[in-house]
C-alpha cells in the first residue's frame, strides 16, 4: 500500500512535472495514470508537493476495492462481509498480538526489528513479524485477522492463498494455536499459479511492469463462464493452463461449450417431443430402459449427490466438473446411440424421462459452479 501512494503520487506529479521520479518498484500499469488524472480533476494542483501521502493510499484504496467488486459482480461472485485490514492497524490489534506473544515469550527484538521465535514452536527459523521500518511482514496482520475472527464466533475458516504464500501459513497457524485457539478450525489451500496460454504460447506478465491481463479484460475475451469453469477444472495442486483459444471455439473440443451443449441438446429434444404431443414424462415405465447406453448414464446421474458431497467436503471443485463432463459423455453417446422421440410411445416417455433427469443434473452442477445453463445454442 505504501508503495501504490508512492506510485499513485508519482503520477500526480508527472502531470505538472514529466521528469518527476517514479519509484523504482513502483506500479507501472495504465491505470495508476487513470487514478492521477480522476485526482487531478478533482483536487487541481493543491496537493501538490504533499508530504503526507496518506490521501494518495486511501484514495488509490477505495477506487481499487470498487473496481474489483464491480469486476466480483461480473464474476458472479458475492462477499456478505469486506473485512478491511487497515482496521486491524487503526484498532490496535495487530500490536496486541505482538505484546500477546511478548507475554508468552516468543517475541524478541533484534537488529531494529521485532521476531516471532518459531523455533521454539519446532519450526525451521525465527521470523520477523515487524521489519525494522515499522512496517510488520505479512505474518503478523495474517495472525492478527484469524485471531479476531476466532474472537467474531467462526467455527471454520478456509484459507485460499497463492503458492507464493506457502511459506507462511505453518508460522500463521502456529501463531494461532500459541494465542489459545484451534488450527484445525482453518483449512488451508493453496493454489498453484495460473498461466494464460495464447497461440499455444505463455502470456507473460508482470504487475508493476504492467504487462498483465486483468481478470475484466479476460471477461471481455472468452466470457465469465469460460472463466469460471476453467478456474475450478483441475486440482489446486495442479498449475492451470489458461488456453485463452480454447475458451473461445465454440465446438465440442472447449470443454464449457460442450457441457452447455448437452443441456441445450436436451432441451431441443424436450420441444421437439411436446411438438409431437409428448407431455411430462413421470410414471413411465422405466423399465423400458434396457440399452447399456442408458443404464450408464442412468447410474451416473443418481451418484450425482454423492459427488457434490464429497467435492464439498474434500474443498475439490473440480470432482464436478469431471463428472459432468462424464455425464455429457455419456448422454451424447445415448443420443447417437438410440432415437429418443419414436413411434413407441411407452419408449419414448422412458427415454425423454432419462433426458429430463439429465437434464436437471448438468443444470444443478452448473448451478453450483455458476455458469449458465442455455436452452438453445
Amino acid at each position: 500500500m505504501r508503495l501504490l501512494a508512492q506510485s499513485l503520487y508519482a503520477r500526480y506529479m508527472e502531470l505538472f512535472d514529466p521528469s518527476f521520479p517514479f519509484p523504482e518498484e513502483g506500479y507501472r500499469g495504465e491505470y495508476i495514470k487513470e487514478i492521477a488524472e480522476k485526482i487531478y480533476q478533482e483536487k487541481g494542483d493543491s496537493l501538490k508537493g504533499s508530504d503526507d501521502l496518506s490521501f494518495f493510499k486511501n484514495y488509490a484504496e477505495e477506487h481499487l476495492s470498487d473496481e474489483i467488486k464491480r469486476t466480483l459482480t461480473r464474476m458472479g461472485v458475492k462477499f456478505d462481509v469486506y473485512y478491511n485490514e487497515d482496521t486491524l492497524y487503526t484498532s490496535g490489534k495487530v500490536y496486541e498480538v505482538v505484546e500477546e506473544l511478548r507475554k508468552r515469550r516468543l517475541a524478541y527484538d533484534k537488529d531494529g526489528a521485532v521476531w516471532f521465535k518459531l523455533t521454539e514452536l519446532g519450526l525451521g527459523q525465527d521470523r520477523v513479524i515487524v521489519k525494522s521500518t515499522g512496517e510488520p511482514t505479512y505474518r503478523l496482520p495474517d495472525i492478527a485477522y484469524h485471531r479476531d475472527k476466532f474472537i467474531r464466533g467462526f467455527d471454520l475458516i478456509v484459507d485460499i492463498f497463492g503458492s507464493d504464500h506457502i511459506a507462511t501459513a505453518p508460522d500463521v497457524l502456529a501463531g494461532i494455536r500459541e494465542l489459545g485457539h484451534d488450527p484445525n478450525r482453518v483449512k488451508v489451500l493453496i493454489l498453484q499459479m495460473v498461466n494464460l496460454i495464447r497461440d499455444g504460447q505463455p502470456v507473460k506478465m508482470s504487475k508493476r511492469r504492467a504487462d498483465f491481463v486483468t481478470l475484466d479484460e479476460l471477461l471481455d475475451e472468452v466470457g465469465p463462464d469460460a472463466v469460471r469453469y476453467f478456474m475450478v477444472a483441475r486440482s489446486i495442486n495442479s498449475h492451470i493452463n489458461f488456453d485463452l483459444n480454447l475458451a473461445k471455439e465454440k465446438s465440442e473440443v472447449n470443454p464449457v461449450y460442450y457441457l452447455q451443449y448437452a443441456h441445450a441438446r436436451i432441451a431441443s429434444i424436450i420441444r421437439f417431443a411436446k411438438e409431437k404431443g409428448f407431455g411430462p414424462s413421470a410414471g413411465c415405465d422405466l423399465s423400458r430402459l434396457r440399452e447399456e447406453e442408458e443404464a450408464l448414464l442412468a447410474r451416473m446421474l443418481i451418484s450425482f449427490p454423492e459427488v457434490v458431497e464429497v467435492a464439498a467436503a474434500s474443498y475439490e471443485p473440480h470432482r464436478l466438473t469431471g463428472y459432468l463432463h462424464e455425464v455429457a459423455t455419456a448422454f451424447h453417446k445415448f443420443y447417437h446411440n438410440h432415437q429418443v422421440v419414436s413411434d413407441d410411445r411407452g419408449l419414448t416417455m422412458a427415454r425423454l424421462a432419462l433426458c429430463v433427469a439429465t437434464k436437471i443434473v448438468l443444470a444443478n452442477g452448473f448451478g453450483i459452479l455458476g455458469i449458465s445453463a442455455p436452452e438453445k445454442m
